[in-house]
C-alpha cells in the first residue's frame, strides 16, 4: 500500500475533549511496555504449545517435551521464559518439578486468542 493509499482526515480538526480522555486512560509507558514484552512472550509457537499443553493439565519437563516431541533442555529454556514473565508457576513433587498455569488470566488470554484466530 502505498502512502498515498492511506485513508486520512482531509481537514485537521482536533477534538480535544476525545484526546484529553484517552490521554488521561493511557497506562504509564512502564505499564505499556511490560504489556509490550509480555505479547513479545506469546510470540513464540513452542511457548504457546506449552501453554497450550499446561492449558490441559499440569505436567512435568519430561512429559511436556515427550508431548510437543522436543528435548528437555529446550523446553526448560522456553519454561524459564514463561516463569519469568510469570504465565506459569511450579512446585516439586519428589524428584519431578511439576508446571502449571500461573493462572486464570493466562488461560483467558489464550482462549481469547484462539477465539479471535476463529472468527
Amino acid at each position: 500500500m502505498a502512502i498515498n493509499d492511506v485513508e486520512h482526515c482531509e481537514v485537521h480538526i482536533v477534538h480535544k475533549e476525545l484526546v484529553d480522555r484517552i490521554g488521561n486512560e493511557m497506562p504509564s509507558d512502564d505499564e505499556l511496555y511490560d504489556l509490550a514484552e509480555l505479547f513479545k512472550v506469546f510470540g513464540d509457537s513452542t511457548r504457546i504449545k506449552i501453554l497450550f499443553a499446561l492449558f490441559e493439565s499440569e505436567m512435568c519437563v519430561c512429559d511436556i517435551a515427550e508431548t510437543l516431541n522436543m528435548t528437555q533442555s529446550a523446553i526448560s529454556h522456553q519454561l524459564k521464559i514463561l516463569k519469568q514473565s510469570k504465565l506459569v508457576g511450579n512446585r516439586r513433587e519428589g524428584k519431578s518439578i511439576i508446571y502449571y498455569l500461573a493462572d486464570d488470566h493466562v488461560r483467558t488470554i489464550i482462549d481469547q486468542g484462539i477465539n479471535h484466530i476463529s472468527e
